[in-house]
C-alpha cells in the first residue's frame, strides 16, 4: 500500500536536531505534545529537519495543520474519535495513523482511515499498571486487516518479546529516551 512503511516510531514532544540526526532512517517520528498549543515555527522545524535526514515526521491530533505544513502524516490518537476527516486536501502518500485499546477503537481507527494502528499498552509501563500482554495484544490485532504497531512499556529487556505478537513494527518513548545516547539502530 505505502512504500516504505515506517515499522518503528519515536514519540518526541520536544525538538533536539542531534536527538534527530541519531536516529536511524527506518525510524518515524510523531511529534506530541498537549501540554501546549503547536508553534508552526517548531513544526516546520522539525519537519525541515526530518527531511535533511530522511526521516518520516507525522504530527499528533492536528490534521489541518500537518496537511498545511506538508508533513508525511497525522496520528490519531484514541481519545480523537472524529469522523469528519476529508481526505481531499491530503497528498497522495500522506499517512493517517492512530492509537487503540479496544475493538470499538481498532473499528473507529479505520472509518478514520489509518493505514497503522497503536495498539497499547502492551506491556506494563510506569505510568499505567493496566495492560494488553501479548496474548491480548494478538487476539484484539484479530480484529482488523490494519497494520498493528505495539506502543507501551516497552524496554530493551522486553523487545525480544514482540516477537510472539502480531505487530507490523513498535512505538516509544522512554526505550528511546533510555537509548539516546548511542546510534539508535532498529
Amino acid at each position: 500500500m505505502h512504500y516504505n512503511f515506517p515499522t518503528v516510531f519515536v514519540f518526541i514532544d520536544s525538538y533536539n536536531e542531534e536527538y534527530i540526526r541519531k536516529l536511524n532512517k527506518k525510524i518515524a517520528i510523531i511529534y506530541r505534545n498537549y501540554s501546549i498549543n503547536y508553534d508552526k515555527e517548531l513544526i516546520i522545524e522539525i519537519r525541515n529537519t526530518c527531511k535533511r535526514h530522511k526521516i518520516k515526521f507525522f504530527l499528533a491530533n492536528n490534521l489541518r495543520l500537518a496537511t498545511n505544513l506538508d508533513l508525511d502524516g497525522v496520528y490519531l490518537p484514541s481519545f480523537n474519535k472524529s469522523l469528519n476527516i476529508s481526505k481531499t486536501n491530503m497528498k497522495k502518500n500522506f499517512l493517517i495513523i492512530g492509537s487503540a485499546h479496544t475493538v470499538q477503537e481498532i473499528k473507529n481507527k479505520e472509518l478514520q482511515g489509518a493505514s497503522a494502528i497503536f495498539l497499547a499498552p502492551l506491556f506494563k509501563a510506569q505510568k499505567n499498571n493496566s495492560f494488553l500482554n501479548p496474548i491480548k495484544f494478538n487476539f484484539l490485532s484479530l480484529h482488523t486487516a490494519t497494520k498493528i504497531v505495539a506502543l507501551g512499556g516497552i524496554t530493551a529487556k522486553n523487545l525480544k518479546r514482540l516477537r510472539v505478537t502480531k505487530s507490523y513494527g513498535f512505538a516509544g518513548i522512554s526505550y528511546f529516551k533510555n537509548n539516546n545516547d548511542k546510534k539508535i539502530k532498529i
